[in-house]
């Protein structure tokens, strides 16, 4: 079956961050860290949506929430200036982790904040594709779309993978590996950063 071409990526409006949180809830469903934090199924599809907003949702108030024309993906990018709600996130981890899991989880962010850029730059906490519309390029229309503009305005680009098996798409982009996070002795999240050019 052929795809259709993919379209410009649309800004997310309002009427569709449901649809915008159900789809990087339907991509992370196998994350390797998304699921050490809620392995649970049952906790897991009960509070993803929850952390999405609060993790990304920054990105849903600047205008810079993109998602694929037929809602098969999602980028939430934060403009330079723009930063995680840390109160939002924090409230939501605090009401939906056991203490143990949030303590360990408050010092992933915090080793976390290290590795941020000083200079400004795009920041992308969150891109999925629904796992029925992964390997057909909507990933890379995502990405592309923003790095564009971060190119136009000279400035870097900057994640966290919280799964191995992304870091090639992430440096087919241009990011660079700048370390490692052990979030267990299981799963780690590496930081990266694509310099401005």
């Amino acid at each position: 079956m052929n795809d259709p071409v993919i379209k410009a990526e649309t800004i997310v409006a309002p009427a569709d961050i449901d649809r915008a949180v159900a789809t990087l809830t339907l991509a992370f469903s196998a994350d390797p860290v998304a699921r050490w934090v809620y392995d649970d199924a049952h906790r897991y599809l009960t509070h993803f949506p929850a952390f999405v907003r609060a993790f990304g949702g920054e990105a849903f108030a600047a205008g810079t929430a993109y998602a694929i024309a037929d809602g098969a993906g999602a980028a939430l990018w934060l403009p330079p200036g723009r930063h995680v709600d840390d109160a939002a996130l924090g409230a939501v981890l605090q009401e939906t982790l056991t203490p143990e899991k949030y303590e360990a989880l408050g010092a992933v962010f915090g080793q976390m904040a290290a590795f941020h850029p000083a200079e400004p730059h795009w920041y992308l906490p969150l891109i999925g594709i629904d796992t029925f519309h992964q390997n057909r390029g909507h990933g890379a229309a995502l990405m592309q779309h923003t790095l564009r503009q971060c190119d136009r305005e000279h400035v870097a680009a900057y994640l966290e993978s919280t799964n191995a098996r992304n870091i090639p798409f992430y440096q087919r982009h241009g990011f660079e590996v700048l370390g490692s996070i052990a979030v267990d002795a299981s799963y780690s999240i590496v930081p990266m950063l694509r310099a401005a050019r």
